[in-house]
């Protein structure tokens, strides 16, 4: 896993430090405070998420589910997006709507309708944010346009390394030191509960920039710190800690940033707030979303 990480473009072109991050967001922050666009890290993957959820219960694509790995994969090639392109360049919802098509291509999901994403980007802002959300398109071939710029911008680099691979293959040699360091064979309690939280806050890792500073390994060990903690067990990785042959003080520098993400989110009334920075969201001024504007006094994005 490490060794074709490395030599992935992932870890080759798709790996920052922050300096660069906010540089490279600098249209951007003409609009948004840093503390917005932090907020508004959190919304997008929200957002994603419940576009997904809106696909997998459509009449269109009954009794199928979005696996998380590709909820992710789309919300990396969404935040890779807007690193090399601002909000006006093109539309995020429509961005976000394509990047979790593309998602299912990539990760060889079930095929789901195309015009699902599009439908239910209008149905869930409404729903869960009381943004006021209206589209004249309903083409499948706007997707397919969008596609093929967003594939363009992300220099065909569609393979993310995800942290859940090697955050399991931490988990187990975790539970394999315990039953050593203890010497009566007695297994780690509540295993299953352990990897569950350490899943929850990898995925919600999603909602800040670890992912695009730290490699998947650092994000994995990362999220089982905060899991621990989270969960009042965050003593019993001491000793093993200890024999984990990591960059501690990358770890370190990513356990505060997702804590600083989950201090973030408690504050953030997303109902209230969203609301506010959707009404700052620049009007986007691709060649797509010319095409399918039609004269309207409501907020048409697409």
């Amino acid at each position: 896993m490490a060794q074709n990480f490395w030599k992935s473009s992932h870890a080759q072109q798709w790996m920052f430090d922050k300096t660069e991050i906010w540089k490279q967001r600098g249209e951007d922050m003409k609009v948004y405070s840093e503390e917005e666009y932090n907020r508004l890290n959190i919304f997008w993957p929200n957002f994603i998420t419940a576009v997904a959820t809106e696909c997998a219960h459509s009449q269109a694509n009954v009794g199928v589910k979005l696996r998380q790995q590709v909820i992710a994969t789309a919300i990396v090639y969404f935040k890779r997006f807007y690193l090399r392109q601002s909000f006006r360049d093109m539309c995020p919802f429509l961005v976000a709507s394509t990047a979790l098509f593309l998602a299912c291509k990539v990760e060889e999901h079930t095929s789901l309708s195309v015009s699902s994403f599009l439908k239910n980007t209008s149905l869930v802002l409404p729903k869960r944010w009381g943004v006021p959300f209206e589209t004249n398109s309903t083409k499948n071939g706007v997707v397919y346009d969008s596609e093929f710029i967003l594939v363009e911008i992300l220099d065909c680099c569609l393979v993310v390394h995800h942290p859940f691979r090697p955050m399991i293959e931490f988990l187990d040699d975790f539970r394999q030191f315990s039953l050593c360091a203890s010497g009566t064979n007695t297994p780690v309690k509540d295993t299953d509960a352990i990897e569950a939280q350490c899943q929850k806050v990898a995925n919600d890792s999603l909602r800040c920039d670890v992912g695009l500073i730290f490699p998947p390994h650092i994000v994995a060990l990362s999220s089982i710190i905060v899991a621990m903690e989270l969960m009042g067990r965050g003593e019993e990785l001491e000793g093993w800690l200890v024999e984990v042959d990591v960059d501690l003080e990358k770890v370190t520098d990513c356990v505060d940033q997702i804590y600083k993400m989950y201090n973030l989110w408690k504050s953030f009334d997303e109902k209230e707030e969203v609301k506010k920075l959707m009404a700052k969201l620049p009007k986007p001024n691709s060649p797509i979303v010319h095409q399918q504007q039609q004269p309207s006094t409501s907020n048409n994005y697409f």
